[in-house]
């Protein structure tokens, strides 16, 4: 199988500025935004988000990292931080690649066990082949694969990249 590459570095460095912009926006009139991104790549993603919301504006960024078995979602879902951290605040759940929906609305089910302020999503690729109702708030691209083809992002120093398999 080949490499189609969707997303070349420069392209996703746009994407994370634009999603950036996007959410200082939505919440500007708050003091604090947690960007909580799913393990692994959802989480490099947070990060770049984040470090790129430090210097656009004066939010106060608290990263999250929130673990979830991708293969048995409904499973205990653990964060970096502890729930009293995210009480009655805004909160944006990051992922790489939105698929079926199922790792997000279940995330976001986990946030909402306790009472907080706003939930959105962020995600760099929505492939749009929904089992959920969820939706992604801020997206860098959409794409409309078949069921067969995987979207792969990988995020390595100056070479960040996003393909289709």
């Amino acid at each position: 199988m080949s490499q189609n590459i969707i997303l070349n570095h420069l392209e996703i460095d746009h994407k994370i500025k634009r999603i950036a912009y996007q959410i200082y926006e939505t919440f500007a009139e708050e003091n604090e935004v947690i960007i909580a991104g799913i393990a692994n790549n959802g989480y490099v993603f947070a990060e770049k988000i984040g470090a790129v919301l430090k210097t656009i504006s004066d939010l106060k960024v608290t990263l999250c990292e929130v673990k979830i078995d991708k293969q048995n979602p409904s499973s205990k879902i653990t964060t970096s931080i502890p729930k009293e951290i995210y009480i009655n605040k805004s909160i944006v759940l990051v992922d790489d690649v939105l698929n079926s929906g199922t790792t997000l609305i279940y995330g976001v089910k986990h946030f909402l066990e306790i009472p907080v302020k706003k939930i959105k999503t962020a995600v760099l690729v929505d492939r749009n082949h929904k089992k959920f109702p969820v939706k992604a708030d801020f997206k860098g691209i959409s794409l409309s694969t078949s069921l067969k083809e995987h979207v792969h992002v990988v995020f390595e120093g100056k070479n960040n990249h996003a393909y289709l398999v």
